[in-house]
């Protein structure tokens, strides 16, 4: 019922209350009811008879009932009302024949003083199904009776209408209010409602098209038997879709999307179409894309490294004349190979410094001792396999100088800074180690494992490796760093 149909019923509503209270007031003589062409005259005149005529063409229940809540009268609407008949409310207490919300409604109605009119509503259940009712009660005097004249106005409807409009602009307001895309439709799959979000699906006004038409569906996993209409027309026969993974071509942002379709229902109504929600899956494809690669990345470095540590303890053990030595040496390589790896696993892997490489690998021998070891310049980035290869160096470089060099006595220390070229190489980084304060450095008599981890272990690439000077002063190393590790270089 529309909002006019209910303003003109509540104008019926006053006008009879208004010809009630004339009535009991004395100001109408007589009624006349119906088309001017055919009308119906009826005579008040104070006469039981001829109120009881007019209570009969009312097109709303009325009934009157005296001060203690018996029936006097009531009108044939008004027994359809209570679903009784005439002849078995005449003379009864109201609340006999009436369910108790409206039997305590007229009971309100009669709390003394009775003044009029004065109205309330009323609920209740009829033949299994919810009514609504407007009571309208005007005293009245019928004879030397002093009663109560009461209409009951259905406006089951009106309150339905209400409700359903209510539960239209919740519904509204909960589709805007969505952050996926959300489309309904009718029974033909065509689209009536569409929120904001929806826009990220198609790009205009989806209303009047169908489902199929605004956003059709690619489903990856369903060998192309599966269409969009599928999807509505499973929903709208009753069947619920729920996260089916789905690719829409034709979006105009995001393409990938996570599909439900709900049938429309409410009440104990018909299913009258079918609600579709989207959920836009591009950061959990983006999530997988990132963790299939950091899977794949983490499967080659383990590699990488598992050969590495084989490649360290193979040659290790050729060079070592004992278990003893062999266990001294390799153990210190491994551990130096873990502090790399520690120091990128704490920066997840990305801008770590040859300063930090060079502060964990030359910690446990310069610890508690300031000015032991000077670093300058050296806060440019490095790419994880130069880290790795540079803290090998920088341990056998350690070691050495722990054993024979500057870090052997109290008074050595040890430099490492950027190496300026005379002739510059543009494809390279170059770190110097110095050494000086130690004793009187002398080559060695035979080339050791650790010399050939100082020298291969850059040379991944033509610009890489190191070149080891044995000065007499203070060994001297300088390390080149392919530029292409270098971050910002």
């Amino acid at each position: 019922m529309s909002l006019d149909e209910i303003a003109e019923l509540r104008r019926r509503l006053s006008e009879a209350e208004d010809t009630i209270r004339a009535i009991h007031q004395g100001d109408v003589d007589a009624l006349v009811v119906g088309e001017l062409s055919n009308p119906q005259v009826f005579d008040i005149g104070g006469g039981a008879d001829a109120y009881h005529a007019f209570m009969e063409v009312m097109n709303v229940g009325a009934v009157a009932v005296d001060q203690t809540g018996r029936i006097l009268y009531a009108n044939a609407n008004m027994n359809a009302v209570l679903g009784v008949t005439q002849n078995s409310v005449q003379g009864t207490l109201f609340s006999d024949v009436a369910q108790a919300p409206v039997a305590e409604a007229i009971q309100r109605l009669l709390v003394p003083p009775l003044v009029g009119p004065v109205s309330t509503e009323v609920e209740f259940d009829r033949n299994g199904e919810r009514v609504h009712y407007v009571l309208a009660a005007t005293p009245l005097r019928l004879s030397t009776t002093l009663g109560v004249a009461v209409t009951f106005t259905d406006v089951t409807e009106q309150v339905r209408a209400q409700a359903a409009e209510q539960n239209e602009r919740a519904a509204r307001a909960v589709i805007a209010s969505a952050n996926e895309a959300v489309l309904v439709c009718d029974r033909n799959g065509v689209i009536t409602h569409a929120n904001t979000a929806s826009h990220a699906v198609f790009d205009g006004d989806p209303l009047g098209l169908t489902f199929a038409q605004a956003v059709p569906l690619v489903f990856p996993n369903a060998t192309g038997l599966m269409q969009s209409e599928d999807i509505v027309q499973m929903a709208v026969q009753g069947t619920p879709v729920q996260g089916v993974e789905a690719h829409a071509p034709n979006a105009p942002k995001a393409k990938d999307y996570l599909v439900s379709a709900a049938p429309l229902q409410i009440g104990n109504d018909a299913i009258s179409g079918c609600v579709v929600t989207m959920v836009d899956l591009s950061q959990r494809k983006a999530a997988e894309k990132q963790q299939l690669l950091m899977m794949r990345e983490l499967d080659h470095r383990v590699k990488n490294t598992l050969a590495l540590v084989q490649s360290i303890a193979s040659r290790t053990l050729h060079h070592e004349d004992t278990l003893e030595g062999f266990q001294k040496a390799f153990t210190g390589r491994i551990q130096a190979l873990a502090a790399t790896h520690n120091l990128l696993a704490e920066n997840s892997w990305t801008n770590l410094t040859i300063e930090d490489v060079v502060l964990s690998e030359l910690a446990p021998y310069t610890s508690g001792v300031s000015g032991r070891l000077v670093v300058h310049d050296l806060g440019h980035s490095l790419s994880p396999r130069a880290a790795i290869a540079l803290g090998l160096v920088l341990h056998e470089l350690a070691t050495n100088a722990t054993k024979y060099g500057a870090l052997s006595v109290p008074g050595g220390k040890v430099s490492v800074r950027e190496y300026v070229e005379t002739a510059a190489q543009p494809d390279r980084f170059v770190i110097e180690w110095q050494e000086s304060g130690g004793p009187v450095v002398t080559p060695p008599t035979r080339k050791g494992f650790g010399q050939t981890v100082i020298a291969r272990s850059l040379q991944y690439a033509p610009a890489g490796g190191a070149e080891v000077d044995f000065a007499p002063e203070g060994l001297v190393c300088r390390i080149s760093v392919p530029i292409e590790d270098m971050a910002g270089q």
